[in-house]
């Protein structure tokens, strides 16, 4: 909802209660842009809502809420009914152009807004493997979870970005086991890569790097000391990797949880856990294992917890993990995983169910699979290493911008294609390039010195061209857009009102002249829209991590 917009809501819900002394909400009232622009600026058919229980023809009521608002909204250059009842304003010019002080004044804080204000959100992200490097699917998840939470904070909600790192099972054993091996082939001696382990060149070059910092000594060392050592150098090396990538890709992580975490102290958080679940009832035995009754909250079968060889299955873990995000104060929890994790949705879901907590607790977004392509054929190799695409030199390739404008352009909930032309082109077909560009000619206009600096003013009372009122309306909505993307997590949407706001600046640009040597003052004032714009775009663009060149 925009400025105006919500100005128009909350007046409209004055009048009708003034008028008729009902109160309106959401269900009955709602305010939206006409598709005829002829219509005006918004609408409203709340009269429609009202008929059957005021027993009135819906223009009637329309009329009497119109001539009410007439006298409470002065930002109205026009309010008028139409049949069969709608209430159409139009904005006026001096309500419209007010916007460029307000934007000025708030800079690089315009867009903020306070619709989350009190909810404190934690969203987990990326959280891959510590077993090797960032891939092409690990980026889409991680640009769209960090301009999830770039939304949420510009909104003033209270978030945490987390990572949680899976380094407790198998995996992690069979990482430690290739760097054993490939630590003895430094030194020219045999020891046996195992048949699932990690073949990698980053898992042989984090192995090189132990042997040239550390010798030879783990060559006759125990081992099981031998092994622990290497799992944790893995870990920590693959982790600072991870983390130097996604800093590279503009991802800032705060907070690292790590599963293995849970098994410290004799595994007290995860005991906690399962007592918690069997004192509810939740749990029994059956064949030697411990089984979760899953089925009673919508899963399609019974989970294990604990297999009848006493290991814990991954659900376990991961119960105490989301129970330990509520006890941190984080009553509201988001998750991006891979499409290939559906089925783990409902079970998670159904054990914080069964817990007792309210359902909506955990939103689970799955990413589906990104499929890079040239020239119309799918590209699953590097070049350059003959190896799957990794983030670092997809960023390297068509670069940080057009990686992440193109991976949050799309929804997640359906399957794209990357294609890695089109992203690296310099020209208008590349969408990013095309709302970059519209940035660096705001910011030559600004810098140019035939134009006299700007300077502010009260009125901006010349700006009556329709192009320059349209984009007053749209800068006007940016907030609102913002708040809205923020609710439904869909930066998407953002992507689309910039492309929306570029698309219109360029038609402007295109047709009118900002500088008028024989009229300063118009030139002045327009100076003021294209700061407007400028302050804007930018504060748009980082909410996608990306850049606002200067010049182009």
């Amino acid at each position: 909802m925009s400025n105006f917009e919500g100005k128009i809501y909350n007046v409209t819900q004055q009048a009708v209660k003034e008028v008729y002394g009902l109160d309106v909400g959401p269900d009955t009232l709602v305010v939206e842009v006409p598709r005829n622009k002829d219509n005006g600026d918004y609408a409203t058919g709340v009269a429609m809502k009202l008929a059957r229980e005021l027993h009135k023809s819906p223009v009637e009521i329309a009329e009497a809420i119109a001539a009410k608002l007439r006298e409470l909204l002065p930002e109205a250059e026009s309010v008028t009914v139409a049949k069969p009842g709608f209430i159409n304003f139009k904005l006026s010019s001096e309500a419209l152009t007010s916007l460029i002080n307000q934007v000025l004044d708030q800079g690089d804080n315009y867009g903020q807004n306070n619709s989350g204000e009190g909810v404190r959100i934690l969203v987990e992200w990326v959280s891959a493997n510590p077993t090797g490097d960032l891939h092409c699917g690990h980026a889409r998840n991680a640009a769209w979870g960090d301009s999830i939470c770039r939304l949420l904070e510009k909104s003033g909600y209270d978030v945490l970005r987390e990572f949680y790192v899976n380094d407790a099972g198998n995996q992690i054993v069979m990482l430690g086991e290739s760097l054993v091996s490939r630590y003895f082939e430094f030194f020219g001696k045999e020891y046996p890569l195992p048949e699932n382990g990690y073949h990698a060149d980053d898992v042989k070059q984090i192995a090189q790097d132990i042997a040239k910092e550390d010798g030879d000594k783990w060559l006759t060392a125990d081992a099981n000391e031998r092994l622990h050592y290497f799992m944790q150098q893995g870990i920590d090396r693959e982790l600072a990797k991870i983390d130097r990538d996604l800093k590279l890709y503009r991802v800032n992580i705060t907070s690292w949880m790590h599963e293995t975490f849970f098994y410290q102290n004799d595994m007290k958080r995860i005991k906690d856990c399962l007592k918690m679940m069997d004192d509810k009832g939740l749990l029994y035995e059956k064949d030697g294992a411990l089984w979760f009754k899953s089925t009673d909250y919508g899963d399609d079968k019974d989970r294990v917890l604990r297999k009848s060889d006493g290991t814990l299955s991954y659900l376990t873990p991961d119960i105490a993990n989301h129970v330990y995000k509520m006890e941190r104060g984080y009553p509201v929890m988001v998750n991006l995983w891979g499409a290939d994790h559906h089925s783990y949705v409902t079970r998670m879901q159904a054990a914080l169910t069964a817990l007792g907590y309210p359902k909506g607790t955990l939103s689970v977004e799955l990413i589906q699979m990104v499929r890079m392509v040239e020239d119309g054929v799918e590209v699953k190799m590097s070049k350059r290493t003959g190896n799957a695409i990794t983030l670092r030199e997809l960023c390297e390739d068509v670069g940080v911008d057009a990686a992440r404008w193109f991976f949050v352009s799309k929804d997640i909930t359906t399957q794209m294609d990357f294609d890695i032309k089109q992203a690296s082109a310099k020209n208008y077909d590349n969408p990013v390039y095309y709302a970059q560009y519209a940035h660096s000619r705001m910011c030559s206009i600004l810098r140019n010195p035939e134009i006299p600096e700007f300077h502010r003013e009260e009125s901006y009372n010349r700006l009556t061209n329709e192009k320059e009122l349209q984009l007053l309306k749209m800068i006007s909505e940016f907030p609102g857009t913002v708040a809205k993307a923020a609710k439904t997590r869909k930066p998407n949407t953002i992507a689309e009102y910039i492309q929306s706001l570029v698309k219109l600046y360029h038609s402007y640009y295109n047709v009118v002249h900002v500088n008028n040597p024989e009229d300063p003052e118009l030139t002045n004032q327009r100076l003021g829209l294209v700061l407007a714009l400028k302050t804007t775009l930018r504060n748009a663009l980082d909410l996608l991590g990306v850049d606002a060149p200067q010049s182009m």
